[in-house]
C-alpha cells in the first residue's frame, strides 16, 4: 500500500534526526533566539531533500564505492565542530554576550554558511541521509520515491518543529545565567562530537 511505504519513510527518518546533533543544537539556539529561523529550517529541509533523493537515485553506492570522500568530510567536520565548540565555550564565559538584547543580530549569510557547514561537514549525514535511507528507500523498488516524499516530509516537520517550537523556550532564556548553560551545553556536545568523530 503506497501510504505505508510514505510512513515507513517518515517514521524511519524522524528516528535518525531526532537525535540531538550539532545541526540540531544550531536550529534549536536560532529558534530560541528568534534570528534568522525561517531561512535556517528551509535550508535544512532542503539539504536533507537533496541527500535523500540523492540516496535513492543511486548517490549512496558511489559514495560507499569511494570512502575519501568521506573522510575529507570527516576532517573537515573535525575542525568545524571544535572551533564552534570553542566560540560557544567563549559566549557561555562571556555574559555581555548571551543575551538577545546585548548581542548583535548575526548576519544572514554568515548564519546560513555556519548552517550549510554543520550539515554537509559531517559525515554521519552522508552515511545516515545518503547510504542508509537511500539503501532503504531502494529496498521499495517502485516504491522508493514515496518512501523519499515520507523522508523529506519528516525532515520538513521536524525542523519547522525544532525551529519555530523553540521560541516557546525563549521566556527562560531572558537571562545570562540560562544562556550560558546553553551555551556550554552546546560548547560541551560540539567538543564531543569533534573528539569521537577524531577517534572513529
Amino acid at each position: 500500500m503506497p501510504y505505508l511505504v510514505v510512513l515507513t519513510g517518515f517514521a524511519t527518518t524522524m528516528a535518525l534526526i531526532a537525535a540531538i546533533g550539532a545541526q540540531n543544537a544550531f536550529v534549536l539556539r536560532q529558534g530560541i533566539r528568534g534570528e534568522h529561523v525561517l531561512p535556517v529550517v528551509a535550508l535544512c529541509a532542503v539539504s536533507d531533500l537533496m541527500l535523500i533523493f540523492a540516496g535513492i537515485a543511486g548517490f549512496g553506492a558511489l559514495i560507499a564505492a569511494h570512502p575519501d570522500a568521506v573522510s575529507v568530510a570527516k576532517y573537515g567536520g573535525v575542525v568545524f565542530l571544535l572551533g564552534y565548540g570553542l566560540l560557544a565555550a567563549r559566549r557561555a564565559l562571556n555574559p555581555g554576550t548571551l543575551t538577545p538584547s546585548d548581542a548583535a543580530p548575526a548576519r544572514l549569510g554568515g548564519v546560513l554558511a555556519t548552517c550549510l557547514a554543520l550539515t554537509f561537514l559531517n559525515p554521519h549525514v552522508y552515511l545516515d541521509t545518503v547510504i542508509l535511507l537511500g539503501a532503504l528507500a531502494n529496498e521499495h523498488q517502485e516504491g522508493r520515491w514515496l518512501f523519499g516524499v515520507g523522508a523529506v516530509t519528516a525532515s520538513v516537520v521536524w525542523f519547522t518543529g525544532l525551529g519555530f517550537g523553540a521560541r516557546k523556550l525563549s521566556r527562560f532564556f531572558a537571562t545570562p545565567r540560562t544562556w550560558r548553560l546553553l551555551d556550554g551545553l552546546i560548547a560541551a556536545m560540539m567538543i564531543g562530537l569533534a573528539a569521537a568523530l577524531a577517534l572513529t
